[in-house]
């Protein structure tokens, strides 16, 4: 039977520059995930964590961005030190 995902689409946009510019640049992604990351977020913000929910999502958007990745790409030499590491994070992380 074929796993199926999650898909998801992703748009970033950039508002202002450091220099006080406006932004003019936006990205449009789609990609899946084995997770619900609606359902992630909500347990990473409920966890409170970090003081702001902004934080939050970003923490956990990112971290289940770059792991997908690495599960994607698990033969990849470049995960290969990280592998043990991400493990143990994620454990920490779930218990807390």
């Amino acid at each position: 039977m074929e796993k199926r995902n999650n898909a998801y689409q992703l748009v970033l946009k950039e508002m202002t520059l450091k220099n006080g510019d406006e932004g003019t640049k936006s990205l449009r992604l789609n990609f899946d995930n084995h997770d619900d990351l609606f359902h992630i977020l909500e347990v990473i913000r409920s966890k409170q964590i970090f003081e702001n929910k902004e934080t939050a999502t970003e923490f956990a958007l990112g971290l289940k961005l770059f792991t997908e990745v690495m599960l994607k790409n698990k033969d990849n030499p470049l995960f290969e030190d990280l592998r043990p590491a991400i493990s143990d994070f994620m454990k920490k992380l779930k218990s807390l």
